[in-house]
């Protein structure tokens, strides 16, 4: 059995993981690799991307910056994740805000040194990326929209990341790009409905408090039909192999989203549509493999 210490070391491990959103940070982190491997360099052996010491740089140095940005949000946020998210929050909050600022900073020295391994650019790139996190937890989240697109923007960075290094400027890359940033886009504004209460409190001036949930409903609803027009460009213009399927079914799924959208009204519908677009970011994640199986399993010899 483990004794009182013991489980409260567990419980602000556990904490700080919370904070961090260590799940999330580890999602990017394989998607990273995934995009290199199948979309990025499919002409490269497998084995030497897992290898390659400088793309191992970049996703840990992407991680930790993540994971860092978390820790600034959380900060910042405190008071309005008590009245969203009392639970998690109090979770949280067994690790204090001193400890979360010292993590910060660490974290964010460390997220450099990787960077510096691979180039002064990469040091450049991390350090506004860096930045960029501090400036939006500070000041820009509480700004209408602006918020919601930087956020989004932070998001899909870490992949420019990798995307840079590879210099692959293929048309079907931004088009993939496109289409996550508008699903992640999507999702930011739809945590705004969910966290309205909180934001009502704590004057965050986001698009449901200032214009209202119709305005976003509407904004929300453009934005799922236009995720149609990158969807169908890539089963049609580009191969995808049979990742086809996984962007048939978005499609699918995002025509349910807006049904339901329109039939929300409280913080738990508003939770299953935040939970049906983070579905269909893993999913989407893990459809890569879709492109080619076979071709992988060769390039692995």
């Amino acid at each position: 059995m483990f004794n009182r210490g013991q489980k409260l070391l567990f419980l602000k491990l556990l904490s700080l993981f919370s904070v961090v959103r260590g799940y999330n940070v580890l999602v990017i982190a394989i998607a990273q690799y995934l995009t290199s491997i199948y979309i990025l360099a499919p002409e490269i052996p497998v084995r030497e991307v897992l290898f390659d010491p400088n793309l191992f740089a970049i996703v840990v140095a992407s991680a930790i910056a993540i994971a860092s940005g978390y820790i600034i949000n959380s900060f910042y946020d405190v008071e309005k994740d008590l009245i969203n998210r009392p639970t998690k929050t109090m979770l949280d909050r067994l690790v204090s805000q001193r400890f979360k600022l010292s993590a910060y900073f660490v974290l964010n020295f460390i997220s450099v040194i990787f960077a510096s391994y691979v180039s002064f650019r990469a040091v450049v790139f991390f350090s506004l990326y860096i930045f960029g996190i501090w400036i939006y937890s500070h000041k820009l989240k509480k700004i209408p929209f602006v918020g919601n697109f930087v956020s989004a923007t932070l998001a899909i960075t870490p992949f420019f990341a990798v995307f840079v290094y590879y210099k692959n400027f293929q048309p079907v890359i931004f088009v993939h790009a496109i289409f996550l940033f508008l699903i992640i886009l999507i999702r930011e504004m739809v945590k705004d409905l969910e966290n309205l209460k909180g934001d009502i409190a704590q004057n965050y001036k986001t698009i449901p408090v200032v214009y209202g949930e119709r305005t976003s409903k509407i904004l929300i609803t453009c934005l799922s039909l236009l995720t149609f027009i990158p969807a169908i460009l890539l089963v049609t213009a580009f191969k995808v192999g049979h990742m086809y399927i996984f962007f048939y079914a978005c499609m699918l799924l995002m025509l349910v989203f807006m049904v339901f959208l329109w039939r929300s009204s409280t913080k738990m519908h508003y939770l299953v549509l935040h939970n049906i677009l983070k579905f269909i970011i893993v999913s989407g994640v893990l459809s890569i493999l879709l492109i080619d199986i076979d071709l992988v399993l060769n390039r692995i010899m």
